[in-house]
């Protein structure tokens, strides 16, 4: 029998469940709120309910995206007890999403006991970063002490875009810098598909602005703030998490670029040149990290449908042979530069779903 998996992506507040069958999705949802605990059972028994009904199919196993497992789970491991209650120490390195991601994988288990469950991180794509991409400048012992170092996030999103890039292109030794604009935003440089160098780090708050993350600020600027009683650790935490990024630069507007980009406050425009700014100097500074550019791939919500943000970013870019792409929607992956440009531009629509089970059946041992 053809294996079918179900996968489960919890966000901070969203949650897509996919039944994906040979590569296919045969059914989806997409809920801009994540359940509470106590609904998350139904939620799941509801669903299977209606994408099962008169198909013939049966779960073979389930999928699970984890933003972060630590040092608990680097690849896609099978989840018992003993590792997700591994995955829960590492639970404040990624406040908005593991503990959502573990509710939901617990519900899962409980609904769908006798089939396997599969624990699919976003940091193995970045687990074998060269050291001096991963390593921090801060004390050995520290370094040490609490295992401290650079992770990446947006893995799976990474791994489809790169294959898909592959595919498109006709070569597999390409040097590429990927960049996922969501939500979370990250930039990466990948060699012949393996992460070299990545934007965010220890935690998903670093790198580049987000849609309500700050990215990298200057820590000194921190500790200033945490000190004279200006601000609390929590009050801290809570805005470097929900309040700034575009919607902070946006003076509270929006942390959506499409309301940006249709605003025509002057708020609005400075978020938006903030972001192209930050996110076009992190791709060059990923270029570094490679001995060519041979094409730049956009992915991720923004990146697949905010033509305007692409161009912007890619208008700064013109030192590294990018040109501009036309300002207009895509409806396919492929390339997007004028023809004859130098380094290639792609858009990919983001599939992490079909990542998921991809890795999750390569983890059971099924061919994919």
């Amino acid at each position: 029998m053809t294996p079918v998996v179900l996968t489960v992506n919890a966000g901070s507040s969203s949650l897509q469940l996919h039944l994906v069958r040979e590569g296919r999705v045969l059914r989806g949802e997409h809920s801009e709120q994540s359940p509470d605990p106590a609904a998350a059972e139904r939620t799941l028994s509801d669903f299977l309910s209606g994408a099962l009904s008169g198909t013939g199919a049966e779960v073979t196993a389930v999928g699970h995206r984890l933003v972060h497992g630590g040092e608990a789970v680097r690849a896609p491991t099978i989840a018992d007890d003993a590792v997700v209650e591994a995955v829960r120490g590492y639970a404040d390195l990624a406040p908005l999403h593991v503990p959502p991601a573990l509710a939901l994988a617990e519900a899962a288990r409980r609904v769908l006991p006798s089939v396997p469950h599969v624990l699919c991180p976003d940091t193995a794509f970045h687990a074998e970063l060269p050291d001096a991409a991963a390593t921090y400048a801060l004390p050995a012992e520290w370094r040490r002490r609490w295992g401290l170092r650079r992770y990446g996030f947006h893995g799976l999103s990474y791994a489809w875009a790169t294959r898909r890039a592959a595919e498109l292109l006709g070569r597999e030794d390409m040097r590429l810098v990927v960049t996922h604009l969501g939500g979370g935003c990250s930039v990466s440089a990948v060699r012949a598909g393996r992460s070299v160098d990545t934007s965010m780090g220890f935690t998903p708050l670093e790198g580049v602005p987000m849609s309500k993350r700050s990215g990298s600020v200057d820590p000194g600027m921190l500790l200033w703030l945490l000190s004279g009683s200006r601000l609390t650790l929590e009050e801290l935490r809570d805005g470097l998490e929900h309040s700034s990024g575009l919607l902070g630069l946006s003076d509270g507007l929006s942390g959506d670029t499409r309301d940006l980009v249709a605003s025509g406050a002057p708020a609005a425009a400075l978020a938006l040149d903030v972001f192209a700014h930050r996110v076009s100097r992190e791709i060059a500074a990923s270029t570094a990290a490679l001995d060519r550019l041979d094409a730049l791939v956009f992915t991720g919500e923004i990146g697949w449908d905010q033509p305007e943000v692409r161009e912007a970013v890619c208008r700064r870019l013109s030192p590294l042979g990018v040109a501009p792409p036309a300002v207009g929607a895509v409806d396919r992956d492929g390339v997007v530069s004028p023809e004859g440009a130098r380094v290639p531009v792609l858009v990919v629509r983001p599939r992490e779903e079909l990542q998921v089970a991809r890795e999750t059946l390569a983890a059971l041992g099924h061919p994919t």
